[in-house]
């Protein structure tokens, strides 16, 4: 008998939608970037918190974790979270706890841990199994209201949970812990500040906005708070491990008014001295954010480097306080110079960026200051105040429905007892007797019998007259814009009484110090005078080989690459670069990366932008003169002391015009006396050097016109001894010039016969 079989089913059309490639790719990165700015990478403005930390924090709180209760296992809690709020990876969320619990990572901690959670050093907390946790009163103050509609909910990842969107927030959560996260196209980066002045702040604003509840906010606040009042409150971060605030107050100002800048941290030291003038320095509180370990290695690793002369040795004495001794190998030593120099090799000094973006409280993240920061904080726990306000005005007028039912009972409670008695359904019968509502009704009916006493009555009247007044000043608070700031300032004076200066946790523990002198401490004072050879690639990768060396075909270089420059200089030089962005840089010897391997890129040392080269590298000389030229054509001579440059980003001193660049940078002797210019059509012009100007920074002055194509190169020399350049790996001299001689800002003639067809002098 032949076999059946079944036909198969017609295969269901696949569904294609055709797309450009470039539509679909950016629409999917969207996605995913605004997935990873919203959803992880930046806090909200409201309660300062990233998601998994909001999630954190609820799933502790439905734990019982109180301040005032036991401690639960961190696996637990992890569990909880993974499971039910933040389906991701349990290392993930365990890192992000144990960051809430340590004091020396966040200013004010929300979690308080029992067991091992990591030191200062950069030890690893234990793994979660072995540690516990329950939370602090600090984090308990921002979660006060959940319970009371304070803020919105919506279904956790799986439908199956609920979770808070933005937490109560009664403390200035955002500026007291800071925050710092990077995103997809954007980054955050919040120091921590002290509660206690963040709520004078608070205060001072909320009194202005119930002096005139209804005037309009403009620029994302009142305008008549000015930043400089707040700054009267504020004066600058409080960081968690304490440190000097090193910065000026103008510096700081500008970073609070626009939302970006940076502070400088320094350690905290004292001189503690010993007999016959011996002494250490002692170093008590550290920068934030930086390991104690990895500051002494680098400390010893400039030791070893023999870059810090004076220091003797380091050692690490610290129990639950930090205690860093550093001996000085004399007493002759000055501690502040010293100091100074570590601040400036070590991280013993630190910047931290402030940059205050930030989701606002439409979701949409942006930049902003302080003031605007402030106010939506503000805007936050007025939104809450009413909030509760109405939850709570609910619950009374609930509660006086059902207390007037009772007082009806008493009134007749024979004739309640017998309709209860005796009636199969004695609701709608008491509703239509008594003319109660559904929820009296109901009330009345679930009475316990020990409540029909006198005594009991009497209670009834005082709690419904007592509600009644406490529902009257609710509806003049929710009406009342005033009274609701009156409110919220109260509510600040609370959390400063609870988290405020006054308590050991509110202390301010960051000095606040003055910027550093302008004076630059001589680095010659520390670094031992050595020889270099100072090695430029033409890929811009730097070295300096140890002594002076002639011969250089035995270096080695990246494929395809060879050397630029080479010069012959010390440890205690400075180095100097001019790029063809008309900018001098400068290194000191000492700090160029050693002859190991290929170097380091000149890029990471100093700011030179992708579209700029090296002209020129020389060392820098304080008598020095240079001349220096652009492609149009113009240029002029500039003392060596003038273009010297403390920071990565150098110093502008030739300007150029649109479209030009910096060609040609020369070191004047004392004897010359004529300037030689070539330009890109072979022309040459040579004229004296006293029609140059000497310029500490500009275009300069014409120097050779041109009908196409721009300057080539430029030198000075000695009329007397020729005209010299290289060709052919060979010097050559020209003495008859009269030919090419002329005035500044001529076109000049052809080059004589035999001139470097690169167009340059060599």
């Amino acid at each position: 008998m032949a076999r059946s079989r079944t036909p198969k089913k017609p295969a269901a059309p696949e569904r294609i939608i055709e797309t450009p490639f470039a539509d679909a790719l950016s629409e999917r990165y969207l996605a995913y970037a605004m997935s990873t700015i919203v959803s992880r990478s930046l806090p909200d403005i409201r309660d300062g918190l990233k998601p998994v930390h909001r999630r954190l924090l609820f799933a502790m709180r439905e734990l019982k974790l109180d301040p005032d209760k036991g401690f639960k296992k961190c696996a637990r809690v992890v569990g909880d979270v993974i499971g039910k709020y933040h389906p991701h990876g349990d290392v993930a969320v365990y890192d992000a706890m144990v960051r809430l619990a340590q004091d020396f990572a966040v200013r004010y901690p929300l979690v308080e841990g029992q067991g091992n959670f990591g030191n200062i050093d950069g030890d690893n907390a234990a793994a979660m199994r072995y540690t516990e946790a329950r939370l602090t009163k600090y984090a308990i103050a921002l979660m006060d209201g959940l319970d009371e509609d304070a803020s919105d909910f919506r279904p956790t990842y799986d439908g199956e949970e609920h979770e808070p969107l933005v937490m109560p927030a009664a403390v200035p959560n955002l500026l007291a812990n800071g925050s710092s996260g990077i995103a997809v196209g954007m980054a955050t980066n919040i120091p921590p500040h002290n509660v206690g002045e963040l709520c004078d702040a608070l205060i001072h604003m909320a009194d202005v906005r119930k002096k005139d509840p209804t005037k309009a906010k403009q620029d994302g606040g009142r305008p008549e708070i000015l930043d400089a009042t707040l700054l009267k409150y504020i004066p600058g971060p409080d960081f968690p491990t304490g440190g000097t605030l090193a910065e000026s107050k103008e510096s700081i100002a500008e970073a609070y008014r626009t939302g970006r800048g940076s502070f400088r941290i320094r350690a905290k030291w004292e001189v503690e001295t010993h007999g016959r003038g011996q002494f250490d320095i002692i170093v008590t509180e550290m920068p934030y954010q930086v390991q104690k370990a990895k500051l002494i290695e680098r400390i010893a690793e400039l030791m070893e480097a023999r870059k810090l002369p004076f220091l003797a040795d380091v050692r690490d004495e610290s129990a639950e306080d930090v205690r860093l001794v550093l001996e000085p190998k004399s007493r002759t030593v000055d501690p502040e110079m010293l100091m100074e120099q570590l601040y400036r090799q070590t991280d013993l000094e630190v910047r931290f960026g402030l940059n205050l973006n930030v989701l606002g409280a439409d979701g949409v993240p942006r930049v902003h200051t302080l003031r605007e920061t402030l106010q939506a904080y503000l805007d936050h726990r007025q939104d809450v105040l009413v909030r509760r306000s109405k939850h709570r005005l609910a619950k009374i007028e609930h509660r006086l429905e059902v207390l007037e039912g009772y007082l009806i009972a008493f009134l007749n409670l024979d004739e309640v007892i017998k309709i209860i008695r005796e009636k199969d359904e004695p609701k709608p019968v008491l509703m239509k007797r008594f003319k109660l509502t559904d929820v009296q009704a109901e009330a009345i009916l679930n009475m316990r019998l020990r409540s029909l006493r006198k005594l009991e009555e009497m209670q009834i009247k005082g709690e419904h007259e007592k509600l009644t007044t406490e529902m009257k000043g609710l509806k003049a608070l929710i009406k009342d814009a005033s009274k609701q700031w009156a409110s919220i300032g109260e509510q600040l004076r609370e959390a400063k009484k609870q988290f405020g200066q006054g308590t050991p946790l509110g202390k301010r523990r960051t000095l606040l110090g003055d910027a550093p002198s302008a004076v630059v401490v001589p680095i010659e004072a520390l670094v031992e005078k050595e020889p270099i050879t100072v090695v430029l690639s033409n890929k811009g990768w730097i070295r300096a080989l140890k002594g002076h060396r002639d011969d250089i075909s035995d270096i080695k270089f990246k494929d395809g690459d060879d050397w630029d420059f080479c010069l012959q200089a010390t440890t205690v030089d400075k180095i100097l670069f001019f790029g063809s962005d008309g900018r001098f840089y400068t290194i000191p010897g000492d700090r160029l990366p050693q002859g190991r391997g290929f170097g380091e890129p000149l890029r990471l040392m100093i700011d030179l932008p992708n579209d700029a080269a090296v002209i020129n590298m020389k060392v820098w000389e304080k008598e020095g003169r240079l001349l220096v030229a652009s492609s149009g054509g113009r240029g002029f001579v500039v003392p060596e002391e003038h273009v010297f440059g403390q920071t990565k980003n150098g110093k502008q001193v030739l300007n150029l015009g649109k479209g030009e660049k910096a060609k040609a940078c020369f070191l004047m002797e004392e004897a010359d006396d004529h300037v030689a210019v070539v330009g890109k059509n072979r022309k040459l012009i040579i004229f004296p050097l006293d029609e140059m100007p000497e310029m500490t920074r500009g275009r300069g002055v014409i120097l050779q016109r041109y009908k196409d194509g721009g300057l080539s190169d430029a030198k000075s020399f000695t009329l007397a001894d020729g005209l010299t350049w290289m060709t052919g790996g060979r010097q050559r001299t020209e003495e008859d010039l009269l030919a090419w001689m002329g005035k500044r800002a001529q076109a000049g003639r052809i080059a004589p016969r035999g001139f470097s067809t690169t167009n340059t002098f060599g």
